[in-house]
């Protein structure tokens, strides 16, 4: 069976190349090592390749960055069975104002509007921590400003169950199954920039339990499906700070310490068969390079 892995920035995006060729390295080796035929777009027309390629593959995955992601997903669905998060959940979370609305709407702590001195400023419509700076500033057009929140800086990752219907992820009963819990390594430059550098996987910080909840109730609540990524700051509460629809840069490191394969997780959940628990042993860290050790 084929399997279309279609990832946009090794080709597409010098900037986030090598976070885009670590996470598309640790798929493909599991997918060949599940006995899958993996295909990869050309240097094309990234569109153009998914609509080519995608009809004579069974399954496919498109990792992008958020803005880009419900558009690619779109083209991929028309032709073969989406591994991932649906085109329109994608392009929900993409809109960073919209998805601080709908978990806020539903009791999820998020951050709240700035207010006088140092915020942080952040594309309404980006990916990781590109554009995204602590400022005293004003934000620009395509912009918004939050509270900046003093805290800890956590990641959780988590896989979906595909949903038929209309039935609610989280209120049913069928939470999103916890990979693991990993902690962020974000740098603030002196010029007020963000810059994530990786992080190690899994960790157990004593709010672990309110902190994998907390990106649960997230997920579920927004629908997403497959492969997610929940960013949170631990302060007085667990503050929601961005939901990825898609593969993260976290997977190199829990891959590494996960003894079920990754192919396998996506495959099952998107027949809404995905497992109640994964099994991790060890603790690494991990660079947005790809580089992996045992910590």
């Amino acid at each position: 069976m084929n399997v279309l892995l279609a990832e946009y920035t090794v080709a597409h995006d010098p900037s986030l190349a090598h976070e885009g060729a670590a996470m598309l390295s640790v798929l493909r080796a599991s997918f060949e090592r599940c006995g899958y035929e993996v295909v990869t777009p050309g240097p094309g027309d990234f569109g153009e390749e998914i609509t080519r390629l995608a009809p004579s593959c069974d399954m496919g995955l498109v990792i992008a960055p958020d803005h880009l992601l419900s558009n690619y997903t779109f083209l991929l669905e028309q032709s073969t069975h989406n591994l991932g998060c649906g085109f329109m959940t994608a392009a929900l979370c993409a809109n960073k104002v919209q998805t601080g609305k709908i978990l806020r709407d539903n009791g999820i702590p998020v951050p709240g509007e700035a207010g006088t001195g140092k915020r942080v400023i952040k594309p309404v419509k980006g990916c990781g921590a590109q554009g995204v700076r602590l400022s005293a500033g004003q934000p620009s057009d395509g912009e918004f400003a939050q509270e900046y929140i003093e805290g800890e800086h956590y990641s959780v990752s988590l896989i979906a169950n595909r949903v038929i219907g209309d039935a609610c992820l989280y209120f049913s009963g069928n939470s999103p199954v916890i990979l693991a819990v990993n902690r962020q390594e974000i740098e603030i430059a002196p010029d007020g920039s963000f810059h994530y550098r990786g992080g190690e996987t899994p960790v157990h910080p004593v709010r672990e339990t309110e902190i994998a909840e907390t990106a649960q109730k997230a997920v579920a609540v927004l629908g997403c499906q497959g492969y997610c990524g929940v960013d949170v700051v631990v302060a007085d509460k667990v503050y929601v700070v961005d939901v990825n629809p898609r593969i993260t840069t976290s997977l190199v490191g829990i891959a590494a310490c996960m003894k079920e394969e990754i192919a396998s997780l996506l495959i099952a959940a998107s027949k809404g068969e995905g497992p109640k628990d994964v099994h991790l042993s060890g603790h690494v860290r991990f660079d947005t390079n790809g580089k992996v050790t045992r910590a």
